[in-house]
Protein backbone atom coordinates (compact mmCIF):
# COMPACT_ATOMS: atom_id res chain seq x y z
CA UNK A 1 0.00 0.00 0.00
CA UNK A 2 1.53 3.36 -1.15
CA UNK A 3 1.18 6.75 1.51
CA UNK A 4 1.17 10.06 0.13
CA UNK A 5 3.82 12.30 2.63
CA UNK A 6 4.12 15.40 2.54
CA UNK A 7 7.75 16.87 2.94
CA UNK A 8 8.56 20.55 3.21
CA UNK A 9 12.13 22.20 2.83
CA UNK A 10 12.35 24.96 5.08
CA UNK A 11 15.20 27.78 5.65
CA UNK A 12 16.32 30.82 7.43
CA UNK A 13 19.15 33.23 6.51
CA UNK A 14 19.85 35.57 9.32
CA UNK A 15 20.25 34.80 13.15
CA UNK A 16 18.16 38.22 13.44
CA UNK A 17 15.09 35.99 12.09
CA UNK A 18 15.36 33.86 14.24
CA UNK A 19 12.59 34.23 17.19
CA UNK A 20 13.22 32.34 20.76
CA UNK A 21 10.56 30.84 22.20
CA UNK A 22 10.12 32.05 26.06
CA UNK A 23 10.45 29.28 27.84
CA UNK A 24 12.18 29.24 31.19
CA UNK A 25 15.56 27.02 30.60
CA UNK A 26 17.88 27.06 33.54
CA UNK A 27 17.24 23.19 34.16
CA UNK A 28 18.27 22.28 30.03
CA UNK A 29 22.16 21.67 29.18
CA UNK A 30 22.63 21.45 25.99
CA UNK A 31 26.27 20.02 24.71
CA UNK A 32 28.34 19.16 21.86
CA UNK A 33 28.92 15.00 22.04
CA UNK A 34 33.02 15.72 21.43
CA UNK A 35 34.26 13.11 20.94
CA UNK A 36 31.73 11.36 18.86
CA UNK A 37 29.62 8.78 20.45
CA UNK A 38 28.16 6.85 17.21
CA UNK A 39 26.25 5.36 20.04
CA UNK A 40 24.30 8.07 20.96
CA UNK A 41 22.87 9.29 17.81
CA UNK A 42 21.85 5.43 16.61
CA UNK A 43 19.68 5.27 20.20
CA UNK A 44 18.33 8.84 19.25
CA UNK A 45 17.66 7.78 15.94
CA UNK A 46 16.28 4.51 17.27
CA UNK A 47 13.83 6.19 19.78
CA UNK A 48 12.43 9.35 18.38
CA UNK A 49 12.72 7.33 15.14
CA UNK A 50 10.39 4.75 15.84
CA UNK A 51 7.69 7.11 15.96
CA UNK A 52 8.03 9.06 12.52
CA UNK A 53 9.42 6.51 9.86
CA UNK A 54 12.54 7.07 10.62
CA UNK A 55 13.98 3.98 8.65
CA UNK A 56 16.89 4.87 6.65
CA UNK A 57 19.72 4.18 8.60
CA UNK A 58 17.99 1.01 10.22
CA UNK A 59 20.36 -0.63 8.22
CA UNK A 60 23.61 1.14 8.79
CA UNK A 61 26.05 -1.35 10.31
CA UNK A 62 28.29 0.09 13.38
CA UNK A 63 31.03 0.99 11.02
CA UNK A 64 28.04 2.84 8.79
CA UNK A 65 27.44 5.02 11.72
CA UNK A 66 31.17 5.32 13.14
CA UNK A 67 32.49 6.71 9.13
CA UNK A 68 29.15 9.22 10.04
CA UNK A 69 29.35 10.63 13.59
CA UNK A 70 33.04 11.03 12.78
CA UNK A 71 32.74 13.34 9.64
CA UNK A 72 34.14 16.43 10.80
CA UNK A 73 31.06 18.45 8.89
CA UNK A 74 28.66 16.37 11.28
CA UNK A 75 28.26 17.92 14.66
CA UNK A 76 25.92 16.43 17.46
CA UNK A 77 24.61 18.04 20.42
CA UNK A 78 22.76 16.67 23.40
CA UNK A 79 19.90 17.99 25.31
CA UNK A 80 19.79 16.89 29.37
CA UNK A 81 16.92 17.85 31.11
CA UNK A 82 17.78 17.80 35.52
CA UNK A 83 20.98 15.03 34.21
CA UNK A 84 18.99 13.22 31.78
CA UNK A 85 19.04 12.94 28.54
CA UNK A 86 16.16 14.38 26.70
CA UNK A 87 16.66 14.83 22.91
CA UNK A 88 19.36 15.71 20.27
CA UNK A 89 20.33 17.04 17.05
CA UNK A 90 22.96 17.22 14.08
CA UNK A 91 24.24 19.54 12.09
CA UNK A 92 25.88 18.97 9.14
CA UNK A 93 28.00 21.60 7.64
CA UNK A 94 28.03 22.00 3.94
CA UNK A 95 29.88 25.14 2.10
CA UNK A 96 27.39 28.02 2.98
CA UNK A 97 25.10 26.24 4.70
CA UNK A 98 24.30 24.26 7.08
CA UNK A 99 21.66 21.15 7.64
CA UNK A 100 19.25 20.25 10.76
CA UNK A 101 19.78 16.91 9.55
CA UNK A 102 17.97 15.48 12.90
CA UNK A 103 16.29 16.98 15.50
CA UNK A 104 13.86 15.15 18.02
CA UNK A 105 12.83 14.47 21.69
CA UNK A 106 12.61 11.87 23.46
CA UNK A 107 8.80 11.08 23.82
CA UNK A 108 8.36 11.93 27.69
CA UNK A 109 9.76 15.23 26.96
CA UNK A 110 7.44 16.10 23.86
CA UNK A 111 4.38 18.27 23.68
CA UNK A 112 5.86 20.30 26.91
CA UNK A 113 7.44 23.02 24.69
CA UNK A 114 10.89 21.68 25.00
CA UNK A 115 11.34 21.23 20.98
CA UNK A 116 11.07 25.19 20.32
CA UNK A 117 14.27 25.28 22.60
CA UNK A 118 16.18 22.65 20.91
CA UNK A 119 15.58 24.20 17.88
CA UNK A 120 16.73 27.51 18.44
CA UNK A 121 19.36 26.14 20.16
CA UNK A 122 20.17 24.41 16.73
CA UNK A 123 19.94 27.28 14.56
CA UNK A 124 21.88 29.43 16.68
CA UNK A 125 24.74 26.79 16.88
CA UNK A 126 24.45 26.43 12.93
CA UNK A 127 24.74 29.95 12.64
CA UNK A 128 28.26 30.14 14.91
CA UNK A 129 29.90 29.10 11.12
CA UNK A 130 28.49 32.36 9.58
CA UNK A 131 26.40 30.00 6.69
CA UNK A 132 24.56 32.14 4.33
CA UNK A 133 21.35 29.86 5.45
CA UNK A 134 20.47 27.06 7.46
CA UNK A 135 17.97 24.81 6.06
CA UNK A 136 15.94 21.75 7.32
CA UNK A 137 13.55 19.46 5.89
CA UNK A 138 10.41 17.99 7.34
CA UNK A 139 7.71 15.87 6.60
CA UNK A 140 3.93 14.74 7.47
CA UNK A 141 5.26 11.85 9.24
CA UNK A 142 7.17 13.73 11.83
CA UNK A 143 5.62 15.35 15.30
CA UNK A 144 2.32 16.73 14.90
CA UNK A 145 3.93 20.42 15.71
CA UNK A 146 7.74 20.26 13.95
CA UNK A 147 6.04 22.55 11.21
CA UNK A 148 4.71 25.56 12.96
CA UNK A 149 7.60 25.27 15.56
CA UNK A 150 10.02 25.32 11.96
CA UNK A 151 7.57 28.52 11.34
CA UNK A 152 7.33 29.53 14.18
CA UNK A 153 11.35 29.86 14.95
CA UNK A 154 11.55 31.98 11.39
CA UNK A 155 12.06 29.61 9.37
CA UNK A 156 10.48 29.76 5.76
CA UNK A 157 8.90 27.41 2.71
CA UNK A 158 11.33 27.21 0.48
CA UNK A 159 10.01 24.24 -1.41
CA UNK A 160 7.05 21.61 -0.99
CA UNK A 161 6.47 18.28 -2.88
CA UNK A 162 4.49 14.82 -2.16
CA UNK A 163 6.41 11.81 -2.18
CA UNK A 164 5.03 8.59 -2.12
CA UNK A 165 6.13 5.75 0.71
Amino acid sequence: MNKNIERNYLEIDSLKDLNEPKINSNEFSLKIIEPYDFQLNKFFYKNIGKNHNWVDRLVWTEKNWIEYTSDNKVKTYVLKICNDIAGFYELIFHKDEVEIAYLGLLKEYQNKKIGSYLLASAIKNAFLSKPKRVWVHTCSLDHKNALNNYIARGMKIFKKETISI
